[in-house]
């Protein structure tokens, strides 16, 4: 496993406020730039529109892929918990005492010094909107890691519960889900994603109108199973002969890819992408649950659909290639190229 590019985004954002709010005449990227790093769960390289997928249509994240320096080869660890670690940390999971996603495994040691930690000394506020995956109990939890503002749900996914400490609210569901903010549990309406991006988005915006550097952190717990998305996102898949699950998967992308295009509209609005770093990235690989593996679906001619995975071998765990980021950041100081080194 290989965690230099993790690890490099981790000293990049660092660094480059750091340096910035101590003294540069002219900073590359402006004084103090806000930050927003967006990852989803489980989705992989393939299911965007830009690599080639032949079904998901994904019109922001290839507007997002057309103006952004793309990181196309680089590995991050092939579960959840260790790769959040590492872009936590700039460290190696196991030096955080990640070894795992479950079993008191996934809890990153209290002794980690996080990012948002070291970004709060520079005089940024940190918010986390989604999955955090790095311990339930309330030592672990984010707020009090260094984030200012929390909004997650618990475990791994949404409704996940095991036989130790990593549980989310009993019964939880991808619709109308609990979930806790700030260390207390509210009852919201409405589908997990849009959730989480309308939270990160409000916060984002009354940060921003008092004048505070920021760090977003949104992070999605789609499209990771059950693959479950809004009707209106699924049923275009069903309608073209594609399985249920098969179906949830590409329509969660798709919503994914809506709120993305709701986020970047908003910075544009708030004219916040001239002194703005935005990341897109994926934690791991697809799984082959919703991605699918072989025949997905059936066409209405009757001919098989095969799954997309853009030429790779593998999924989750045995992709050689399967994350990407892209990074857009501050009206274009960050060209637009391929990083495959």
């Amino acid at each position: 496993m290989s965690s230099n590019f993790i690890n490099s985004v981790f000293i990049a954002v660092a660094s480059t406020v750091a340096l910035n709010s101590i003294h540069a005449t002219e900073p590359a990227f402006g004084k103090q730039p806000n930050v927003i790093l967006v990852i989803t769960d489980d989705q992989g390289y393939g299911p965007v529109g830009k690599h080639g997928h032949p079904w998901i249509k994904t019109p922001s994240l290839d507007a997002l892929h057309g103006q952004s320096t793309r990181f196309e080869r680089f590995l991050v660890s092939p579960t959840c918990s260790p790769t959040r670690a590492a872009l936590m940390s700039g460290r190696h999971p196991m030096k955080n005492g990640i070894t795992h996603t479950i079993l008191e495994r996934e809890r990153m040691a209290l002794s980690t010094v996080t990012l948002p930690q070291v970004l709060s000394k520079a005089g940024y506020t940190s918010g986390i909107f989604g999955k955090w995956h790095l311990g339930d109990e309330e030592p672990y939890q984010p707020h009090k890691r260094g984030f200012d503002e929390a909004f997650i749900h618990g475990a791994g996914g949404i409704g996940q519960a095991y036989k130790c400490s990593c549980a989310d609210a009993p019964g939880n569901k991808y619709f109308n889900p609990t979930i806790r903010h700030n260390g207390s549990f509210v009852k919201t309406e409405g589908y997990c994603t849009d959730l989480f991006f309308t939270a990160g988005m409000g916060w984002i915006k009354k940060v921003k109108d008092e004048g505070k550097p920021f760090f977003a952190y949104i992070t999605t717990n789609a499209p990771h199973g059950p693959f479950i998305a809004p009707p209106s996102n699924t049923k275009r898949f069903t309608d073209l002969g594609f399985s249920g699950k098969t179906a949830g998967f590409y329509g969660m992308i798709e919503n994914i890819d809506e709120n993305m295009g709701r986020l970047m509209k908003k910075l544009d609005e708030w004219k916040l992408n001239e002194n703005t770093i935005l990341i897109f990235m994926s934690d791991n690989g697809m799984t082959g649950g919703g991605s699918g593996r072989g025949k997905v679906g059936t066409s209405k001619g009757g001919k098989p659909m095969e799954a997309f995975n853009a030429n790779m071998k593998g999924q989750r765990v045995l992709l050689t290639r399967a994350e990407f980021a892209f990074l857009s950041s501050c009206a274009g100081r960050v060209s637009s190229k391929r990083a495959e080194k």
